[in-house]
């Protein structure tokens, strides 16, 4: 039995036409996935799915997941197609930096309506066709994308993003107790530095200082994304649930 092989298995990846999404989207269907992914922009799905070709089956849905509105929609659209989802991903986020004295409150309403309200709303509708997959030895899979931003304190004034995100590893441990009796894990990955456009300012300004200050001295690779949340979605990690995983080269550990 080849412990990482999805062949078959159908999953959702929010914000997956672009950094860690594309990262995890692409190990997915290496590794035998059908792959859902959604983004705000039709033309941001349809490069994806161009780009990802030739690597298996990729679909594109748009959807703007900060209204719980558009997440039940995206659930639905899946729905009409599949009867059964084996793997969501929760990783459309954002994210909003600023001084103290002028964090505005929209940075607060809109980082928090994505990237910790949304996937409560898309764990839930998403809630039948994950309970449709699950069997006896082989659980559905929840996989959050939270930050290392979440677990030690960033120097940068992400006040929103941070919490979000630090919400974010509760509610996957919250979801876990609730979800297990029904054959769903919930874990969370801590992504550290990864070029993504998310990162693309700070990379630029502060990309070697960053990659010297990790004992494994170098920012994430997408190879790095692609693996854990493959190891999540298998067999390989069938008994994982309410974890919260840093993948950050050991940065987290030096805070």
């Amino acid at each position: 039995m080849d412990l990482f092989d999805l062949t078959g298995k159908v999953a959702v990846v929010t914000g997956g036409t672009r950094g860690i999404g594309l990262m995890m989207a692409r190990g997915l269907l290496q590794a035998g996935a059908k792959v859902y992914l959604s983004s705000r922009k039709a033309e941001a799905g349809d490069a994806a799915v161009a780009e990802l070709a030739e690597f298996g089956t990729a679909v594109s849905i748009p959807a703007d997941l900060s209204t719980e509105a558009e997440c039940v929609r995206l659930a639905e659209e899946v729905g009409r197609h599949e009867e059964r989802v084996h793997v969501l991903v929760n990783n459309a986020g954002a994210t909003w930096g600023e001084p103290l004295e002028t964090f505005p409150e929209s940075a607060w309403d809109k980082l928090l309506d994505l990237n910790l309200k949304s996937p409560f709303f898309l764990t839930r509708a998403f809630l039948p066709k994950l309970q449709a997959a699950a069997t006896e030895g082989d659980p559905a899979r929840i996989v959050n994308v939270g930050s290392i931003d979440g677990l030690h304190v960033n120097p940068m004034p992400t006040y929103s993003y941070a919490a979000s995100k630090a919400g974010l590893h509760q509610l996957t441990r919250v979801l876990a107790k609730e979800l297990g009796p029904r054959g769903i894990t919930v874990n969370a990955v801590a992504p550290g530095p990864f070029e993504s456009k998310m990162m693309a300012a700070t990379l630029d300004a502060f990309g070697a200082e960053i990659a010297a200050k990790s004992p494994l001295g170098r920012i994430g690779r997408p190879d790095d994304m692609a693996g854990v949340v493959v190891y999540l979605s298998s067999r390989a990690g069938a008994y994982v649930t309410g974890a919260v995983i840093p993948v950050d080269g050991g940065i987290a550990t030096t805070a």
